[in-house]
């Protein structure tokens, strides 16, 4: 690949450039006001009224309140916390979990832990189109089921979950209902009370701020236990020395998204659109992964006959064009994406999967130009295809 060449960058549902504004707002907390949060002295109050300030401009913009808001280290520590903390708040109430067979690993690791320390979790399925039916929801409860986990949106399909249905079912109950959330915030609207959540995860670094920081929301007055001990930082429900200029690079670009929300919604989404007709006109056998209207505004997952997703985004990655065969934290296994096989894609099929994720600065130009390009590949790639090669000679 030509190192000279600008790269079309289509994997930020991965991560997410920081900001320039974002980066700039960062800065001073790097040298200037350094000082520990946890410390009584100026340098450390000065400190702590910038993560105080950050945390009541977050649970602004989600419609919470600021002691409902714990700053973490990302998305993967909120999910795991969410589960966990509750398991171990509420574990005389119940030890039953219910969650669905499309979420993220930080999610399913966490119950296949929690059921390997006494805990019960059923896995519910999704249709076609990676939807969980409210109705499967209500049907798994128990007497004994203390909390339910379903993700705001699918991180390789984009699949929107109907978050609310599922929370007025659950609540009533005494149920605690976790999402996570770290696919949607910053691109289509989170507002905790509205969603009917009890507990939310959320990541900086996908909607265009840093990385290793992120948050969760628990619901005041909901039971969780700290899994992390040490200081008494976050109300003690989170030990840890404040990272400081990540906390703020948080707030800065959640205010920035928000603000920006539906302007960028529609452009990217008209993009979108672009790309998925473009390839469906160009390319034979293609499949569109999720929901057609109910995901994501710069989510389109495809899957491509008779080609291997690896070899299609090393090809594409040699002309220039960066994006993903599914989530980033899986895309480097050699196993069908858990996502599409259980929304019932056949093996051969979730191979050929491909994650086009478009961002903010993405132009049109860029869609017109992975729409020259891929087809060349498919072409190349399937005209070595021993199924494709026996696909046309039955033709």
């Amino acid at each position: 690949m030509d190192n000279t060449r600008k790269i079309v960058y289509l994997d930020h549902a991965a991560t997410t450039p920081v900001d320039p504004v974002v980066k700039e707002t960062m800065l001073p907390y790097f040298d200037e006001v350094f000082g520990n949060p946890s410390s009584l002295n100026g340098p450390g109050q000065r400190a702590r009224e910038a993560v105080e300030s950050a945390r009541e401009e977050v649970a602004s913009l989600i419609g919470a309140r600021p002691e409902e808001i714990i700053f973490t280290s990302g998305g993967t520590e909120s999910d795991n916390a969410a589960l966990k903390g509750v398991a171990l708040a509420r574990h005389r109430e119940g030890n039953h979990i219910v969650t669905t067979a499309v979420e993220h690993h930080a999610v399913l690791e966490s119950c296949r832990f929690l059921e390997k320390n006494g805990f019960s979790v059923t896995y519910l399925p999704v249709d076609a189109d990676g939807i969980v039916d409210p109705d499967d929801v209500k049907k798994a409860l128990t007497d004994k089921t203390i909390i339910v986990s379903v993700m705001h949106a699918n991180n390789e399909v984009g699949t929107i979950q109907p978050i609310d249905a599922i929370a007025k079912i659950v609540r009533p109950r005494g149920i605690y209902l976790h999402t996570d959330a770290v696919q949607s915030l910053g691109h289509i609207p989170v507002a905790v009370h509205e969603l009917g959540v009890d507990l939310l995860s959320a990541s900086g670094h996908k909607f265009y701020g840093p990385k290793g920081v992120g948050i969760i929301f628990i619901r005041k007055g909901a039971k969780f236990a700290s899994f992390l001990h040490g200081g008494d930082q976050e109300r003690r429900r989170r030990a840890s020395t404040h990272n400081v200029p990540g906390i703020v690079g948080f707030a800065k670009a959640l205010e920035i998204a928000v603000a920006g929300m539906n302007e960028e919604a529609e452009k990217i989404t008209r993009l979108r659109d672009r790309l998925i007709a473009g390839i469906r006109e160009r390319i034979s056998d293609v499949r569109l992964n999720g929901h057609p209207e109910r995901r994501l505004p710069g989510n389109v997952n495809c899957s491509i006959a008779y080609v291997e997703g690896e070899s299609l985004l090393l090809n594409l990655d040699m002309e220039g064009i960066a994006c993903s065969t599914g989530s980033a934290c899986t895309s480097s296994s050699l196993e069908p994406s858990h996502v599409l096989s259980a929304m019932g894609l056949p093996p051969e099929l979730s191979h050929g999967s491909l994650r086009f994720s478009l961002g903010r600065n993405t132009a049109a130009e860029e869609i017109d130009y992975v729409l020259a390009v891929l087809p060349s590949i498919v072409e190349k790639l399937r005209a070595i295809s021993p199924l494709y090669k026996k696909k046309v000679k039955a033709q």
